[in-house]
């Protein structure tokens, strides 16, 4: 009788994902979402749960001066969105402010 191997799915990061290695649940996300036209969209994603967020978002529009809020998102937790591309403006208000240091930002988009 021969013994045959079915393949199956591999994951590579699924070890990283179930442990608590660095650099696994520390980045924070910084993307641009394209609305009409030339209207945009920049989202936070990521920051520390024990941060009050509204706060930061009352800091972000007060100094880009732009509109925004707090989304609470079942998957992904607490988004902060503001309009306009903001994405080098919320990295340097970020790494300034001492909320995140600058390796664990990451920004997505164009």
């Amino acid at each position: 009788m021969v013994d045959i191997q079915i393949p199956s799915t591999f994951d590579p990061f699924a070890e990283a994902k179930e442990s608590d290695a660095p650099g696994t649940k520390e980045y924070v996300h910084i993307r641009i979402q394209q609305r009409n036209g030339k209207k945009s969209l920049t989202t936070v994603q990521g920051l520390k749960k024990e941060y009050s967020y509204e706060k930061i978002l009352k800091d972000l529009k007060k100094e880009f001066c732009c509109n925004g809020n707090v989304v609470n998102c079942k998957d992904l937790g607490k988004i902060i969105q503001l309009q306009g591309d903001q994405r080098k403006n919320v990295s340097h208000f970020l790494v300034h402010a001492g909320l995140v240091r600058k390796d664990n930002i990451k920004i997505h988009g164009f």
